[in-house]
């Protein structure tokens, strides 16, 4: 243990924090609010919370491990960071689940009470890593948080093993000393949150003191650190998670649109707390309904599409197997419908706490019949916001289901959002039928549902009650255009390829891809392409701005909309000899690629339930221009 006294301030550009310990021990409430204090500071920040996959794993063990990672820094970053620059462990099982991202270059403060003979057998370690020299490389700081946290609290009143508890709260305010975070807004929010249970807040506020003075006291530590605040564009900011941006988007889209928004959901990692955002707005005329099944929550989405709302459901991957037939059903009845589904490791149940891009293939393909629809992505936590809403305005126009695509690590990471002003966004007309639109034949009159608008193919939206009218809907092919059932093979290629054309003609009404390509055409010009769509963006951003930092060209390219392709993308991908495509799969968008537009590229593939690390991504663009051919980074995080 080292016992110097601390002399100095040091000034650091960023941090990287990662907090771990046992599932029960609080990791993701302190990293949480080391996050809203570094954002009230004014510091930029990304977040990545890493939970446990199983529900209620055996304390100390290795699938019990919660962890918490986030940067902080100066100036502007999307990422949570690659390796930590402190590791706070608070028991073995931490300690060691986490020791594959560390380096000698990281910090590492334990809590030294939990390293004894039975947490370390249930970690799994023969010997105590404290004592028997394998940490030798490293900077560790051996704390006795648990008996610290007791002490603090002995005359509270609460009894020592509740008092522990408390744990988690001196290990924020030790790390709060150690980087300079204030402290008052921590303990204003104890105040509040714990206002109903005052031994718990008396309990919690004295560990976190505790820690704080700990790190102030001790003699411990060689310095303390500041992080300076990052120079944002102005205006009101506010930490959000991904679940929660789509929440926000689609109250704000509803209100765009004119319509009641209607959420049917079952509860599922990592989308349910959509729901449970969307829950706490009825105030703004949001109806939520938890459904007993998937199959249900979708059905109740689309009749409230059929009933003139603004119908959505939440899913992850299993989800949306089970909701593949009424989305086929909703494309038959040519009806706005929005199908959020935040992805997750599978198949199966999989792992359903960690990310994957796993259900690309599913959105575009899964359905049953020539059955195409909108696919957009978001790329960022805040990036959701917006996507959502626009996701809508396609469903509306269109008149057809739209799949966004989200994932774990947008769902539940953060970053500071900006709000926006409302004023600036464009009202999404849903342009509901109010005349009637018929022809007499043989005596009758016969409604036209599918005399489509010229320009978008969209079928009329008629409020179920408008006079005049009245007309049958199913899931059975429709004649063209009184939609009247028709079993004619002429009229159901016909209808094929309407429905095809319209999701194509998409393509005109999207911005064409943006290419980061600092070459742009200039001198020799740039050979390599990074092609990437979702979460990957903020990996491949600050990869390919370290790649040029070093001197070498790389462009890149960012894809929100997976179904129509932009349609200048086939002219982007043909101006580069090489193309990459970074993907949390095994390839599915670079199969989509290569079959559509017939390009060379090749995957770069990670499938074990993490992100993307900076790192990984610009040692593979490096060897790539370097002529090394990449197809995959292995289980130690190494492209090969």
């Amino acid at each position: 243990m080292t016992n110097v006294k601390t002399t100095n301030v040091k000034q650091l550009d960023k941090l990287i924090l990662r907090f771990a310990g046992d599932s029960g021990d609080g990791m993701q409430l302190v990293g949480d609010r080391f996050s809203i204090e570094s954002a009230i500071f004014g510091n930029d920040l990304v977040t990545l919370p890493d939970y446990p996959a199983e529900i209620r794993a055996p304390a100390g063990t290795l699938p019990g491990v919660s962890a918490f990672q986030i940067q902080i820094a100066d100036h502007d970053i999307l990422t949570p960071g690659d390796i930590p620059d402190a590791l706070v462990a608070m028991n073995p099982a931490a300690l060691k689940a986490n020791f594959r991202n560390i380096t000698s270059a990281t910090t590492i403060i334990v809590n030294s009470d939990s390293f004894d003979e039975r947490s370390l057998a249930k970690a799994g370690y023969s010997s105590n890593p404290l004592t028997d020299g394998s940490l030798a490389g490293y900077k560790v700081y051996e704390v006795p948080m648990t008996s610290l946290t007791v002490e603090a609290s002995k005359d509270s009143g609460a009894k020592p093993r509740d008092a522990e508890r408390a744990k988690n709260f001196f290990a924020l305010g030790l790390v709060s000393w150690i980087y300079g975070r204030p402290t008052k807004d921590v303990l204003d929010w104890m105040t509040e949150h714990f206002a109903s249970k005052p031994l718990v807040l008396e309990v919690n506020k004295r560990a976190f003191n505790a820690g704080y003075n700990f790190g102030e006291t001790a003699e411990l530590f060689e310095s303390s650190y500041e992080i300076g605040p990052a120079k944002l564009p102005p205006g009101e900011y506010t930490q959000i998670t991904g679940n929660t941006a789509i929440a926000w988007g689609l109250v704000v889209a509803a209100d765009l649109s004119r319509l009641s928004l209607f959420l049917g959901s079952y509860p599922i990692t990592p989308a349910s707390d959509i729901l449970h955002e969307l829950a706490k707005h009825k105030n703004f005329g949001v109806r939520t309904f938890q459904a007993e099944d998937e199959i249900s929550a979708v059905q109740a989405a689309l009749g409230a599409s059929f009933g003139g709302s603004l119908g959505v459901t939440t899913t992850s991957g299993p989800g949306l197997d089970l909701k593949a037939e009424t989305i086929g059903l909703a494309l038959s009845l040519e009806l706005p419908l929005l199908v959020i589904d935040v992805q997750r490791a599978g198949p199966s149940t999989g792992m359903p706490t960690k990310p994957e891009q796993s259900d690309l293939l599913t959105a575009c393909y899964g359905r049953h019949g020539e059955a195409p629809l909108p696919v957009l992505a978001a790329k960022t936590p805040t990036d959701c916001f917006d996507v959502v809403i626009e996701a809508v305005r396609i469903a509306i126009k269109y008149r057809t289901p739209v799949i966004l695509l989200s994932d774990a690590y947008l769902a539940n990471g953060s970053e500071p959002w900006r709000l926006p002003d409302l004023d600036g966004f464009d009202r999404i007309d849903p342009g509901f039928a109010d005349s009637p639109n018929y022809e007499e034949a043989d005596g009758r009159r016969v409604l036209y549902p599918y005399l489509r608008d010229a320009d978008t193919l969209a079928r009329p939206w008629v409020l179920p009650g408008t006079p005049g009218l009245e007309h049958r809907i199913g899931g059975l092919e429709k004649k063209e255009p009184s939609g009247e059932v028709s079993y004619d093979p002429i009229n159901h290629a016909l209808m094929t390829r309407i429905r095809r054309d319209k999701i194509a003609g998409i393509a005109r009404d999207i911005p064409p891809v943006f290419v980061d390509d600092p070459d742009d055409g200039v001198g020799e010009g740039t050979q390599l392409l990074v092609l990437g769509w979702g979460s990957t963006y903020g990996a491949i951003t600050t990869a390919a701005k370290r790649v040029r930092a070093r001197g070498k060209k790389v462009a890149h390219a960012h894809l929100t909309y997976l179904n129509p392709f932009p349609s200048n993308l086939g002219d982007v991908l043909s101006k580069y000899s090489k193309v990459i495509v970074p993907e949390c799969n095994l390839g599915q968008l670079t199969m989509m690629i290569r079959a559509k537009f017939l390009v060379d590229a090749h995957c770069i593939s990670k499938v074990q339930g993490q992100p993307f690390k900076s790192s990984e991504l610009e040692r593979t663009i490096i060897s790539v221009l370097d002529g090394q051919v990449q197809h995959g980074i292995d289980e130690d995080g190494v492209t090969r």
